[in-house]
């Protein structure tokens, strides 16, 4: 980017140009800042702090500098260019446009349209970036290449694209982000395989040439330090590849391998994660660290640039946790986000879910115009892919197949957020008959079939048709079972105990315990809740049944041991026994054994120590600015307290 400049002879030149070689630009800038306050207008410590801030990643501190040096050397253009450089590297595209114009040196015409086009790429001026970069006549270019390539990619043109990087790579030799940008092209065109063949080609080539930089070490286990966010970090591209491993991995439902991706990539402190890594994190994590993934997607949201996926991951986030009112403050409050990063079909299922809290007849006919829309287009798609058929054109088959799968994923959100209005009524009734009504597209979708049984299964007659739906899930992860949710094998359990199959319900438990060993074994910090969950949804039964003796007795041994066992979820189902046994002896009702009511009050006291630092909820953190008190009575400590205090109030203990 520029000339390297000599400050001073000796030790202090040889440990600034050690750090900038090892990418520790935060300890060269510390000492570039303390030799700089004793000499202000030195400008080679100038001009060296400006490189550190630049690699470093802290653009804003980069343009600041290269303005001072601007103004110092007004003769150097090389200085202009830089500050515009840095100012759109830190989002500030009109002030780099502007400063650009300035630089009227002929020698320098070739990089400044270069620059303009690249801002004019972000600012989404895909027509002025493409005028720009017509405007050069050296097809032998590789820079002219690239961007042509870029801009091909933004038009949806994936094919074109991914030949303009392959030329590329001819004219200036391989190099990983070409690499991954053709990997991308393919991610687009939904061709897994070879895109994972050239994300293969980069990870391979980092190790081979990179050890340093630890590939793999925190995955195996090792704790190793940050490597920084260095020039060589950024020439690899191992970040970037990482992610898109992550994304193939997750969109063909290899949930372990999209994480392990993530944390293959070179290590990194948090504050160090670029937007596209952080984004991913939270989006991971989700299952075990909600509130962290909502703080993750709330803090992108309020930097200049972020993920376009962000915006529409967080609603979405935000209605599959019922927070329709957070998702309605973030709509109002982005609203120019929503045409933005929303497509129409998106923020018409986000309006409609939003709209079920307040208006939930008008919610469903809104979702229902979804749903014939959607239907019909299915049905198109059905006709296209038949006619396909009969030509024996197996492209536009695939090509077909592939809309119709799309089509379907668009679909299945609509109708269960239809049914969904019902089953929040607890009209199961009127559930079944809406999923009865879509079993021509669905019937072999793994989300309706475990919808479907989840309705059969509230109904408590359908007991064995619900088993016919859960069995296939199950079976089909057998050889995984803890990768099968958990209350999905409770319900199983449940539905083979009332149907008189207690011996499939053990074989089922023992597997599930079998694989938890296992998994203690391998990781002994981890906690698994699968045969927890189990053990509680069966004493829950028995409690809904009126045999209190034995389902609370059942909750509380499968909490045993409580520093394993206790979480979120598990505290939710336990405490719902408990209160309804308080309820019960409160209306007098049933009465119950002391033996029982020691043993509730012990379970409440090791709830109690152990549940310290357990949430009782998994609720996203407040959108308002600042940091929030933490409140005392949000754990499952303050529960278990206020739940043993109302036992010992009843039974007179107190």
């Amino acid at each position: 980017m520029m000339n390297q400049l000599a400050i001073k002879d000796g030790e202090y030149t040889a440990t600034i140009y050690k750090k900038i070689r090892n990418g520790q630009y935060a300890g060269a800038i510390e000492i570039l800042n303390l030799e700089l306050q004793k000499q202000p207008q030195l400008r080679a410590t100038l001009s060296l702090l400006a490189y550190c801030y630049y690699y470093g990643q802290d653009f804003l501190n980069a343009a600041d500098c290269y303005n001072q040096l601007s103004q110092l050397c007004p003769e150097v253009d090389d200085y202009k260019l830089y500050y515009v450089m840095s100012l759109y590297k830190g989002g500030d595209y009109q002030t780099a446009l502007r400063v650009s114009f300035g630089i009227e040196n002929p020698a320098y015409q070739a990089k400044v349209q270069k620059v303009q086009a690249a801002i004019k790429y972000m600012e989404e001026d895909f027509a002025s970036a493409k005028g720009l970069v017509e405007q050069s006549s050296d097809e032998e270019d590789p820079d002219n290449v690239i961007n042509m390539g870029c801009l091909l990619y933004k038009e949806n043109q994936y094919e074109k694209a991914c030949k303009k990087f392959q030329q590329a790579i001819q004219l200036s030799g391989y190099k990983a982000s070409l690499s991954y940008n053709i990997a991308l092209c393919y991610y687009r065109q939904k061709q897994y395989a070879p895109a994972l063949k050239h994300i293969a080609d980069v990870i391979e080539k980092g190790i081979r040439e990179h050890p340093e930089l630890s590939v793999g070490m925190t995955t195996d286990g090792i704790d190793v330090r940050s490597v920084g966010n260095s020039i060589l970090l950024q020439e690899t591209a191992l970040v970037e590849s990482f992610n898109l491993k992550a994304a193939i991995e997750y969109q063909l439902k290899n949930y372990e391998a999209a994480g392990e991706a993530l944390t293959d990539m070179p290590p990194r402190s948090e504050e160090e994660l670029d937007p596209y890594t952080l984004h991913n994190l939270a989006l991971m994590n989700m299952q075990t660290k909600p509130t962290e993934g909502f703080e993750k997607l709330q803090f992108l949201l309020q930097q200049n640039t972020f993920p376009s996926e962000t915006f529409g991951n967080l609603l979405l986030l935000y209605l599959k946790h019922e927070y329709l009112d957070l998702a309605a403050d973030v709509l109002a409050e982005y609203a120019d986000y929503t045409y933005k990063f929303l497509s129409p079909y998106l923020y018409e299922f986000i309006d409609a879910v939003i709209t079920k809290q307040t208006a939930a007849e008008e919610a469903f006919r809104k979702l229902d115009e979804m749903a014939n829309r959607h239907i019909d287009t299915l049905r198109k798609l059905t006709k296209q892919v038949q006619e396909a058929r009969d030509m024996h054109d197996e492209m536009a088959v695939k090509n077909t197949v592939n809309d119709y799968d799309e089509a379907l994923e668009q679909y299945i959100p609509v109708l269960m957020q239809q049914a969904k209005i019902y089953w929040d009524r607890e009209n199961h009734a009127a559930v079944e008959r809406i999923f009865r009504k879509s079993v021509e597209f669905c019937n072999e979708h793994d989300v309706w079939r475990l919808n479907v049984a989840h309705v059969l299964f509230m109904q408590e007659n359908k007991f064995k048709e619900a088993t016919g739906f859960y069995e296939p899930i199950v079976k089909k992860h057998y050889d995984g079972i803890l990768d099968v949710e958990a209350v999905v094998l409770a319900n199983l359990c449940v539905s083979y105990i009332m149907t008189s199959q207690n011996e499939e319900a053990e074989d089922l438990m023992r597997k599930i315990e079998k694989e938890e060993e296992q998994m203690s074994y391998d990781d002994p910090d981890r906690k698994v809740f699968h045969l927890c969950i189990v053990n509680i949804v069966i004493g829950t039964l028995y409690c809904a049944k009126g045999n209190y003796d034995f389902g609370i007795s059942r909750v509380i041994k499968s909490l045993e041991p409580y520093n394993r066992k206790l979480g979120v979820d598990t505290w939710f189902y336990a405490k719902r026994c408990v209160l309804s046994l308080l309820e019960t002896l409160g209306k007098q009702m049933l009465s119950i054994r002391d033996a029982v009511l020691h043993d509730i009050i012990q379970f409440l006291e090791h709830c109690e120590l152990h549940g310290r630092d357990i949430p009782v909820s998994n609720a996203p953190p407040s959108l308002t600015e600042g940091p929030v008190a933490p409140d005392g009575k949000k754990c499952v400590a303050y529960e278990a307290r206020l739940l043993k205090s109302l036992f010992l109030e009843y039974t007179g203990w107190l």
